[in-house]
């Protein structure tokens, strides 16, 4: 048995802007299939746009299509297939790694490296295997990060599911499965941050400010904001930041005068080589440079390699992160009820379904920090 429900699914990739005019993504009717074993049907209530659905519109990392995309969600169980930990009625945040928690990476607690789930992300299925859409004439659209989440309904691996108290409103729910997680944790986790450091963040999207603001929790004592977008410089010393500077080649020499010498931690959530070489530049020796903005495929990064070990220097990748979601979307929903995350700070426009497009042309030009869709 199936049921009929509206999902957004992106048709063709590298169409040219304004999207609204374009339609790369189209709303279309499809069947979804009951869940099987280990899976839930999930009414999702908010889904966020985000970066990594963008590059995927643009062309900018590659994706079989058609596909369903979203990943960033938060809905409602409505059922469960087979026995499962969740029940019907419960709400969850969607994470865009289903962690299987069996294999090697798992078990060392390294949930976004999982290998099944980062295999099945890479073949546009459930952690299960296969696809749970289909359109009238057969044809079965790929999963956006086992998550598909710009539909009024889903099917997704219960290991891509985290439960949450029902007095967190759904569209800030939402905003936990990517922008809290991949921000805050990349503070947290990868970059460490301790009392009395200095912090610059280069990109200041959701992503971005969330990190800004688990920086500011952690004690930061400093945090330099850096952004092209003048509105975001702003929003960034609303939210705590203690200086804002201008992005772009003067940056780094900037943030080096401010903290005399280069910051402690400087987090880069923009996926562009240059911004991420400006962000190594910028961070003091003995520090750590963390990026978690995803380039282009074929992108190269050009630093100077002796002052990895003559500065010992640290430059590491955050995925998720680095954050185990069972673990973590909990702890941080914890931290936002405690006023230490208002992670509500980074919603900046809600949405119908009918404007995902629109939404893409928003996010595309620097106008948008966090949108969501709601349904």
């Amino acid at each position: 048995m199936s049921s009929e429900v509206t999902a957004a699914v992106l048709v063709e990739s590298g169409r040219p802007r304004p999207y609204a005019s374009s339609n790369p993504v189209e709303l279309t009717r499809l069947h979804l299939d009951e869940p099987g074993p280990g899976e839930l049907l999930v009414r999702v209530r908010a889904a966020g746009l985000c970066h990594s659905d963008l590059s995927v519109v643009n062309g900018a990392r590659p994706r079989p299509v058609p596909m369903a995309l979203g990943h960033e969600a938060a809905g409602e169980v409505v059922a469960v297939g087979g026995n499962s930990a969740f029940t019907p009625g419960d709400h969850v945040v969607l994470a865009f790694v289903p962690s299987c928690g069996t294999c090697s990476q798992c078990l060392d607690g390294r949930a976004a490296l999982c290998q099944p789930g980062g295999q099945a992300n890479r073949d546009g299925t459930l952690l299960g295997g296969g696809m749970r859409m289909s359109r009238a004439d057969g044809c079965r659209p790929y999963h956006h990060l086992g998550v598909s989440a710009f539909a009024d309904h889903i099917v997704v691996s219960e290991r891509s599911a985290v439960r949450i108290d029902e007095d967190i409103p759904f569209d800030i729910a939402a905003l936990f499965g990517c922008a809290v997680l991949t921000g805050a944790g990349a503070a947290l986790h990868a970059a460490q941050v301790r009392p009395g450091d200095t912090v610059a963040v280069v990109g200041l999207g959701g992503v971005g400010l969330a990190a800004l603001l688990a920086a500011r929790a952690a004690g930061a004592a400093e945090i330099i904001a850096v952004d092209l977008v003048a509105a975001k410089r702003e929003r960034a010393l609303e939210l705590g930041a203690s200086h804002a500077v201008v992005g772009g080649e003067e940056a780094s020499t900037t943030i080096r005068e401010i903290t005399e010498g280069g910051a402690d931690h400087v987090i880069e959530t923009t996926g562009v080589p240059a911004a991420l070489e400006g962000a190594y530049a910028a961070t003091r020796p003995g520090g750590i440079t963390v990026t978690v903005g995803l380039p282009e495929p074929d992108s190269r990064l050009t630093l100077p390699a002796l002052s990895l070990v003559a500065e010992e220097r640290t430059l590491r990748g955050s995925y998720l992160g680095s954050c185990v979601p069972q673990r973590d979307v909990p702890r941080f929903v914890d931290m936002y009820r405690a006023g230490l995350l208002p992670v509500d700070a980074l919603l900046s426009h809600r949405l119908d379904l009918t404007e995902i497009n629109t939404g893409f042309d928003r996010l595309a030009t620097g106008e948008a920090l966090r949108q969501v869709v709601l349904f």
